[in-house]
C-alpha cells in the first residue's frame, strides 16, 4: 500500500484541481480493508477510485482516497462459453483488447469506454447496443469491515440503465474486487447502432466491429489525456409514450429508442445540441463541439465552472423540451458522493 501526494488532479479525467487528506494505492484486498479501518479510526470518509473517469470533484475531499489497482485476468472455458475472472483494477479497454487478442469475442461493442473493470458494474456500462448486464456472470464484493468476500450473481446486482445495487445497498463499506464475465463461443454480432448498421452480419468479424466502434468514439469524443472530460455527462432520458408522441409532433426527426417496458429512450446529446448549446462556455468549462453530451475542461476549469455549465445545460433542455436530464457522472463532495440532481437543482 503506497501513499501519494494529496492532489487529485491526475486521478480524475476532468482534470479539475482538488486535494484529498490522503491517497493510497491498493494492489490487494488487504490494502482496501486497511484503508477502511484507518478511515474509521480517524473518523474520515473513504472514497474508492478506479481511473476517475466518471467523477466530478466538487472541491477538496476530507478523507482517504483508495485507488483500486487489483489486477489479474483468468480465462477458463466450457464447451459453449468463455469465462473471464477479472481484477477490478484492470483497465476496461485493455481487457477488451486482451479478449480479442485471445480470440474471445463479445466485448468489442464496449471498446474505448474509459475506466476500470470494477466501475463497469456500478454504472452497468453500455454502448452500441450492449450493456454489461448481458455479459456479467458475477461480481465479487469485499466487505471492508470484516474482510469477507461476497459473490453476487448478475441477477443479484439489480442492473438497470446506468444503474445497479452498487449505487445503493453496497455503496458504503464495500468494494468491488473482481468481475466475472461469460461470453458465448457461438458469437452473434450486435449491429444495431451508429455506423455498425452498415456492416454485413454474415461476414463481419469481431475485430471489424472493434475498429468501427473505436473510430466512431474517437471521431466524436475528446481524448481525456488532451482535454479533460468524463465522457457522457448525462444519461439518455427515458420518457413515456405520451410525452414522446408530443415531442415527435414538434420534432419529427428526433431519434427515439423504444424500450421493452413501453417507455422510450431519448438521445440526451441530441437534446443538448437542439437547445443550441454546442460550444457554450461558462468559465473554463464548455459543451464539446463534436458531441454535445460531453462537457469538457477547455481552459483550466474549476469544478464550479463545470457545475454551473451542467446546471445551465439541464435548465435549457428542460425549458425547450420539458425533459429533465440526469447526470451520469458521480459528484464527489468533501464527505463523499452526493446526489447529482440535487447539486444541480
Amino acid at each position: 500500500m503506497s501513499t501519494h501526494d494529496t492532489s487529485l488532479k491526475h486521478l480524475n479525467t476532468f482534470s479539475v484541481e482538488a486535494q484529498a487528506a490522503q491517497i493510497i494505492t491498493a494492489t490487494c484486498s488487504e490494502h482496501l480493508t486497511q484503508a477502511w479501518h484507518l478511515a474509521q479510526k480517524n473518523h474520515q470518509p473513504l472514497l474508492l477510485l478506479g481511473e476517475g473517469s466518471n467523477v466530478l470533484f466538487l472541491g477538496n475531499f476530507d478523507g482517504i482516497v483508495a485507488v483500486n489497482r487489483l489486477k489479474g485476468i483468468e480465462i477458463t472455458q466450457t464447451d459453449s462459453e468463455w469465462l473471464l475472472h477479472v481484477g477490478a483494477g484492470e483497465n476496461w479497454h485493455q481487457l477488451v483488447c486482451f479478449a480479442l487478442d485471445n480470440n474471445i469475442a463479445g466485448l468489442e461493442n464496449l471498446a474505448l469506454i474509459p475506466g476500470c473493470v470494477g466501475s463497469a458494474p456500478i454504472q452497468n456500462i453500455g454502448a452500441y447496443g450492449i450493456e454489461l448486464r448481458s455479459l456479467c456472470d458475477y461480481v465479487d464484493l469485499l466487505n471492508l469491515d470484516s474482510g469477507e468476500v461476497l459473490r453476487l450473481s448478475a441477477i443479484d446486482c439489480l442492473f438497470g440503465y446506468r444503474e445497479s445495487i452498487f449505487k445503493h445497498a453496497y455503496r458504503e463499506g464495500y468494494a468491488i474486487i473482481a468481475v466475472g464475465l461469460r461470453l458465448a463461443k457461438q458469437w452473434q454480432p450486435k449491429l444495431t447502432y451508429g455506423d455498425l448498421i452498415r456492416l454485413d452480419a454474415a461476414t463481419v468479424t469481431p475485430r471489424q466491429i472493434f475498429d468501427a466502434v473505436c473510430a466512431m468514439r474517437r471521431s466524436k469524443l475528446p481524448d481525456p489525456a488532451k482535454t479533460g472530460n468524463a465522457g457522457s455527462f448525462y444519461k439518455n432520458p427515458i420518457v413515456d409514450a405520451k410525452r414522446v408522441n408530443a415531442l415527435l409532433a414538434e420534432y419529427p426527426n428526433m431519434p427515439v429508442y423504444p424500450q421493452a417496458d413501453g417507455n422510450v429512450k431519448l438521445a440526451a446529446g441530441w437534446l443538448v445540441e437542439k437547445a443550441g448549446l454546442k460550444g457554450f462556455k461558462i468559465g473554463g468549462a464548455a459543451v464539446h463541439q463534436q458531441q454535445a453530451l460531453v462537457l469538457i475542461n477547455q481552459d483550466n476549469a474549476t469544478s464550479q465552472d463545470v457545475v454551473s455549465l451542467a446546471r445551465h445545460v439541464r435548465d435549457q433542455v428542460a425549458e425547450k423540451f420539458a425533459v429533465w436530464l440526469e447526470p451520469e457522472v458521480r459528484f464527489i463532495a468533501a464527505q463523499g458522493e452526493v446526489n447529482a440532481v440535487e447539486a444541480l437543482s
